[in-house]
């Protein structure tokens, strides 16, 4: 230890000074590392807790995300049901008939079947009274749906009202919670004779959230929870109780005969984010639990997921005690501060060694990756040729479509050939006649008749000839009302073999069609006969073709009062193969070539129900006049 140098005082006597002062210093610095370490320790802790206050909110967040997800896919995947079972014609026959008992019991046994096989909860049928004829419990005896009224439900009213239902609660008859969806059922007249519900169960939702981490909880608009992975939650009330809110839920029965309470609960932001501080129903304790909540407008729910604060805070505590822990690892790090400089050399070295490892390894997955690429090159390659190979499959098969069109055009064009080839016939007749007469002047007119009637051959001729050859490269301008002449000549056979009365409505002066004559006029003869197959025996067998001028394009629409096209099919109907024919009736080419054609000529071909029957509608552009197109 130095010693400091000792000083005279005015009496004379040595004396030492500082070592006071040095230990006031010491002190001081004592104090200032004592401050500054709790001052740390203060903002850590705050960054601590606000960290994992925010992790385990990102993690509330994303499994709410899971949670909506799931619900809205399985609600989805029972939202049609109701609208494809009103549609069958055994559920239109019973609401027509409801005192069929024999109709009744196969109704019963059909929906029994049907609801096992979707996975529902219920399926009942019930007429516009509210009384449910057929259910698919029909063998529960007392618990079935069959005989009780439902009029008093709002999805019975929303489907009485034409549109779908959707309501959920507690089932009055079997005290099970559910989600209903309901549909009208059309009677033979069109209008609305009953109703079907489908009741999808939520208890097997609820038991699939049990267990995990979060706590799940599902509330109505009024705040009341509905679903909870708490069974002690269920029917208690989240929003503070008032009366309004109790009479709109019991309006509706939603709940039915269940105890419905309120459950103490207090929102609040704590380290940024939303808590929901909830006292147990027994009153024992109080839990904070980090809330992330999402509305399901569809369904009317609001979706809550709630993660137990108590164990965030743990790890954020577990993080100050890190954190001490690392100060005092830095106060020993700096005790050894020189053993660390011993070190340096050794360190670089390690360095040093680090750095050439990384960049071999960089170079190794630089090579993978020009293998990867290389592969993907490959496989661009192989895509392209298969491109290629489909594209000249799609226009094979707009040819052999096209050939198989072609049997029917010769049809319709061999009785055209027939009458001419008679009257020539009988024209040539007379004119050996006449001139055995010595009526020369009758015989010519005869014989100018019989050169007329082998143009007109001629004619039809070059017509099957164009239509089996290939399509030019580029469409011209094409005139409809030249080509309505011919088309309807082709499907003069078809129409009067079904009955069906044609009916043109095209303007003059419409401007010509950006497309092919050849290829036009076969997708005009697919949507006719097609057209007449729909209407064929039914007592309103008219068939409209219209077209008229839009900006453009010209609207070439074909309208049958057929049975129309179904919903569930109207997306698939222009798909190769499809058909609703039976068999041997049709390949189902006919209108994915037809949609091919129009798609070359730059247009559009879509399909819409259209009141009784279904409507065609061709939008083609229209062709360049020869100015512009220079």
């Amino acid at each position: 230890m130095s010693v400091i140098p000792a000083r005279l005082g005015q009496s004379g006597t040595p004396f030492r000074f500082a070592p006071r002062a040095i230990g006031r210093g010491r002190l001081w610095l004592a104090l200032a590392l004592a401050a500054l370490l709790g001052l740390v320790l203060w903002t850590g802790a705050s960054l601590a807790y606000r960290h994992y206050h925010a992790a385990g909110f990102a993690r509330a967040e994303t499994a709410l995300r899971l949670t909506v997800n799931a619900l809205q896919a399985d609600l989805a995947r029972h939202e049609v049901v109701p609208q494809l079972v009103g549609d069958l014609d055994m559920l239109q026959r019973l609401v027509a008939d409801p005192g069929d008992a024999a109709l009744r019991q196969a109704t019963n046994l059909w929906l029994e079947e049907e609801n096992a096989a979707i996975g529902a909860s219920d399926i009942y049928v019930m007429l516009p009274d509210g009384e449910t004829i057929a259910a698919s419990n029909h063998r529960l005896g007392p618990g079935s749906f069959v005989g009780k009224n439902f009029s008093y439900r709002p999805y019975f009213s929303d489907a009485m009202n034409g549109g779908p239902g959707r309501f959920y609660g507690i089932g009055t008859t079997s005290g099970v919670r559910g989600y209903f969806f309901s549909a009208p059922v059309l009677g033979r007249s069109g209008r609305i004779a009953g109703v079907v519900a489908v009741k999808v169960g939520v208890d097997r939702i609820e038991q699939s959230w049990r267990g995990g981490e979060h706590r799940v909880v599902v509330t109505d608009p009024e705040g009341r929870v509905f679903m909870s992975s708490e069974p002690s939650w269920l029917y208690r009330s989240l929003e503070p109780p008032t009366e309004e809110r109790l009479a709109r839920t019991l309006s509706t029965r939603r709940y039915a005969d269940a105890a419905l309470r309120d459950l103490p609960m207090d929102r609040r932001q704590s380290f940024g984010v939303p808590v929901f501080r909830v006292t147990d129903p027994d009153g024992k304790g109080t839990h904070d639990y980090i809330a992330a909540s999402e509305t399901m407008p569809k369904a009317g729910w609001t979706v809550h997921v709630l993660l137990d604060a108590a164990n965030l805070r743990q790890e954020a505590r577990m993080a100050v005690g890190s954190l001490v822990l690392l100060l005092c690892a830095a106060a020993f790090g700096a005790l050894v501060l020189v053993q660390r400089r011993r070190q340096a050399t050794e360190r670089i070295a390690m360095q040093r060694f680090a750095r050439a490892e990384l960049e071999r390894r960089v170079e190794a997955r630089t090579a993978d990756l020009a293998l990867v690429n290389d592969r993907l090159e490959r496989e661009v390659a192989e895509r392209r040729a298969t491109e290629r190979e489909l594209r000249a499959a799609q226009a094979s098969l707009v040819q052999v479509g096209k050939l198989a069109a072609l049997g029917q055009m010769s049809a319709a064009l061999s009785h055209e050939i027939n009458q001419p080839l008679a009257a020539a016939r009988n024209y040539a007749d007379s004119a050996a006649i006449l001139i055995e007469r010595g009526d020369t002047a009758r015989a010519r007119d005869n014989i100018l008749q019989i050169l007329s009637l082998v143009d007109r051959m001629s004619a039809i001729g070059r017509h099957l000839r164009d239509a089996a050859a290939k399509p030019p490269s580029e469409p011209g301008g094409v005139a409809l009302q030249s080509l309505l002449a011919e088309t309807q000549t082709i499907v003069a056979a078809r129409l009067a073999s079904s009955g069906a009365d044609l009916r043109i409505d095209v303007p003059a002066g419409l401007p010509r069609l950006r497309a092919g004559p050849t290829r036009l006029q076969q997708v005009l003869v697919n949507l006719i006969t097609n057209a007449a197959d729909a209407v064929e025996g039914l007592p309103e067998r008219r068939i409209t073709l219209s077209a008229r001028q839009e900006g453009g394009f010209v609207a070439i629409r074909v309208r049958d009062h057929g049975p129309g096209v179904p919903p569930a099919i109207a997306e698939r109907i222009f798909d190769p193969f499809f058909t609703t024919k039976g068999m041997g009736a049709g390949l189902g080419l006919g209108l994915s070539i037809s949609a091919n054609i129009v798609r070359d000529f730059g247009g559009t071909i879509a399909c819409r129900a259209a009141g009784p029957g279904a409507e065609f509608c061709v939008r083609l552009p229209v062709a360049p006049t020869v100015g512009s197109a220079a």
